[in-house]
């Protein structure tokens, strides 16, 4: 007979995203009126093998829907990484009376959640909570939206300096091997370049790219640079090889993570959230829950972490 679902942790893993909040807030609400005894638990799966828990109630989530971060607070743990720590976890959730677990990160945190689901009798329901926008099973990532408004407001300061100046700079954004936000911002905030790991850094091109805009009377060039492919100072320094460019770069960094999440990024939170415990009632094992299509869909666990990267070769002529 399977076990019925009295109680639900949910925590945050990984990097933090924007929206992380909203998540728990919407995972909590829904499970407290459910029936469910809500548990947190902090600073993610470390928090889970050290027993850094606490009962949620309503009071637990108010005034945090508007606040970047999360109040669960997150870190990586490759301890979780282990068949060891699985057990441990496992069995630090069976003592805090934890029957299902809705964990809200990235990759690293989903594949810890399946190793967990797979070896255990622990359900988990993953959220995608991570501003890279790297899981591909879903058409957005909680926190990515946020994220490329960030950069675009810096894209715009950079903007208006350069061209008071008649100089070109490149921008350094974040997205590891992903090079999303580099170009959905360089779309949005009308760069002239952008160089992503998907596409790669063609020198030559990009070099005479930059030179045509010259020659036709550019006052600034901005070239968007996702992290994945090198630094901002190595692409000025291969740049200032082939071109007489004056050259600046701007490296964004963790400000692109923090801030009040976006009106997308809220949303999703809340239908990620409802549908996250939707699963779990339904007795769902291990699920994904993710957009495709402006739909909220859940997915079987494994699966989602084997959908192939999605193709932007169309985005690259816009």
């Amino acid at each position: 007979m399977e076990k019925q679902i009295k109680t639900i942790g949910v925590l945050t893993s990984g990097g933090d995203a924007p929206g992380m909040n909203a998540a728990v807030r919407a995972v909590v609400r829904t499970g407290l009126h459910k029936g469910f005894r809500m548990i947190g638990i902090q600073r993610g799966y470390n928090g889970l093998l050290n027993g850094e828990c606490f009962e949620m109630n309503l009071r637990s989530v108010s005034n945090i829907i508007s606040a970047g971060g999360t109040i669960l607070y997150t870190a990586r743990c490759l301890e979780f990484k282990t068949k060891e720590g699985q057990d441990k976890g496992a069995a630090k959730c069976r003592e805090l009376g934890i029957d299902a677990l809705v964990v809200i990160g990235g990759d690293g945190s989903f594949n810890g959640a399946a190793k967990l689901a797979c070896e255990t009798d622990i359900k988990v329901a993953c959220i995608p909570g991570t501003i890279d926008n790297d899981l591909n099973y879903t058409d957005y990532t909680l926190g990515f939206d946020t994220a490329v408004n960030t950069v675009l407001n810096a894209v715009n300061n950079i903007r208006d300096t350069m061209s008071s100046h008649d100089r070109a700079c490149i921008v350094e954004v974040m997205g590891r091997s992903c090079g999303d936000i580099a170009l959905f911002s360089a779309i949005g905030g009308g760069a002239d370049a952008v160089v992503t790991p998907q596409k790669g850094l063609d020198l030559d091109a990009l070099a005479a790219q930059l030179k045509q805009g010259e020659k036709l009377g550019k006052s600034s060039n901005i070239i968007l640079l996702s992290e994945g492919v090198c630094s901002a100072q190595s692409l000025k320094e291969q740049l200032a090889a082939v071109t007489d460019m004056t050259l600046r770069t701007v490296t964004l960094g963790h400000v692109q993570r923090g801030g009040s999440p976006s009106l997308r990024d809220r949303l999703l939170a809340a239908r990620f959230g409802v549908k996250a415990i939707e699963c779990l009632i339904a007795g769902k094992k291990a699920v994904a829950v993710g957009v495709r299509n402006e739909e909220i869909v859940a997915d079987d666990l494994q699966k989602a972490l084997a959908y192939p990267a999605a193709d932007r070769s169309e985005l690259f002529k816009v």
